[in-house]
């Protein structure tokens, strides 16, 4: 060993060559320690809290409290007003960090309570939301398909809870410092932007509607305004034409969907209908035909939308059942058993029950001159009753083949002063005009809409001419 040959070489006494090896030892030691720490107090130290410093920081000794150097930062060539500093509080982020979230999908039948109890929330947390104020109730209405966040905080209690309830609509619950809980409803901006569609009408409505790029939503939109002058289960011709302006919906610019139909004309069978849309100064939206006049009647043509027609108005029609010459005073509706019936006009039920060969029937009695039947109904609509109020395009039954019928359909009958009349040619009473104090206000809102369908309108014609 070399320490050995040391002591045996040298002719220093061995108590001494000890003596000095431990010295040696010891000041070895200190060297390194002293270096390692200067190292360390010299060292520069993590990236800058702002985008336009270098921080150098050098320990004071006496005090032992780090005192940055501010340097100039050599690649920044702007002053340090046009540059916004980083953000430096962590205090919103470490919050967002330590929450733990987790989703729960709502099933069919799952109350908040229910959701609570399976994912193990206090019920008094529960209690706290739904009483938070006016505005907490909404959490109540929560839909199947639709998800509630949680948001756990890290001794795993409840801190958060978001229901978003449409693409614009997101109800949140955030715990409060003394443990109850702050509800809001936060609203995300809705932009509406103009779009428009012209379609030839080549197999149907819905079907060429589509193929157009229109959503269910606007077709049947489409469908409900002109109910009163078009019959869209008898009415419509091949190569009949519309023209539309609609809403389109967007957030931070993403479409979510479509919004109202600002204006529109129909071609039918070569009559062109037209219809524009507008919201007085007290707040009632309705259309209305170019000259003011309302597109709403007292009476929609067809309590069935786009139902074929299976027998028509025929005083010497023979009964497919009974076999023999029967008046048929009204139409038949061919549709599948269970289809919703809607009443024509606004009235009063005057009947309610079995009748004779209708099986099932609704009388409404429309003030004083008129009335309308709907019979061969599977079932009656829950919750009304014979003298209750009805509205027009309120459901009032269901498509059946009760009575003496040979398959579903709703027999459909209009009586003007007790006398059957033609449902389909009968001249239908108009509703009241647009009010007289609005009317010069429409009749100028609604000529920059008028001006884009007759644009429309000439490029259809332009492309179909060639």
């Amino acid at each position: 060993m070399p320490y050995q040959n040391d002591l045996l070489q040298s002719s220093i006494p061995l108590e001494q060559k000890k003596s000095n090896y431990v010295n040696h030892l010891i000041i070895g030691l200190v060297c390194a320690i002293l270096a390692t720490a200067s190292y360390a107090f010299f060292s520069i130290k993590p990236a800058p809290s702002t985008a336009n410093e270098i921080a150098l920081t050098i320990p004071d000794i006496t005090t032992n409290i780090e005192q940055p150097i501010k340097l100039p930062n050599p690649t920044n060539t702007t002053s340090e007003a046009s540059t916004p500093p980083l953000e430096t509080s962590a205090t919103p982020s470490m919050q967002s960090l330590s929450t733990i979230w987790q989703e729960h999908k709502i099933k069919s039948g799952e109350s908040l309570s229910a959701i609570f109890s399976k994912n193990k929330l206090s019920k008094s947390d529960l209690h706290k939301i739904v009483h938070a104020n006016d505005i907490s109730s909404q959490f109540a209405a929560i839909r199947t398909g639709k998800s509630l966040m949680i948001g756990l905080d890290s001794a795993g209690e409840l801190s958060h809870l978001t229901y978003k309830k449409s693409p614009y609509e997101e109800i949140k619950a955030t715990r409060l410092e003394d443990g109850n809980f702050n509800v809001e409803l936060n609203l995300k901006e809705i932009e509406r932007r103009i779009s428009s569609a012209s379609v030839i009408i080549h197999s149907s409505l819905f079907v060429d509607g589509i193929d157009a790029g229109l959503s269910n939503q606007t077709i049947m939109q489409l469908a409900d305004i002109f109910a009163w002058d078009i019959d869209f289960a008898l009415d419509i011709r091949e190569n009949d034409q519309f023209s539309i302006l609609y809403e389109s919906l967007y957030i931070d610019d993403k479409p979510i969907g479509t919004g109202d139909i600002l204006a529109a004309e129909f071609i039918n069978q070569g009559r062109s209908t037209k219809a524009i849309r507008y919201k007085d100064p007290a707040g009632k939206v309705s259309y209305y035909t170019p000259e003011g006049n309302s597109m709403r009647k007292a009476f929609i043509r067809t309590p069935i939308p786009f139902a074929r027609i299976s027998s028509g108005f025929n005083l010497k029609r023979k009964h497919p059942v009974l076999n023999r010459i029967r008046a048929h005073k009204g139409v038949d509706y061919a549709a599948s058993t269970g289809t919703p019936i809607k009443v024509t006009g606004n009235g009063k039920i005057s009947f309610r029950g079995k009748q004779h060969g209708y099986g099932n029937v609704v009388i409404v009695q429309h003030g004083q001159r008129y009335s309308t039947l709907y019979a061969h109904m599977s079932k009656f609509h829950k919750g009304q009753h014979t003298g209750q109020h009805v509205n027009q395009g309120d459901i009032i039954g269901y498509v059946g083949k009760t009575g003496l019928a040979s398959g579903p359909h709703l027999h459909y009958e209009f009586r003007i002063d007790g006398v059957h009349r033609n449902p389909l040619t009968v001249s239908l009473p108009n509703s009241s005009p647009i009010p007289k104090k609005y009317k010069a206000a429409f009749l100028e809102e609604s000529k920059s809409l008028l001006s884009q369908l007759e644009t429309l309108n000439a490029t259809q014609i332009a492309e179909k001419s060639q």
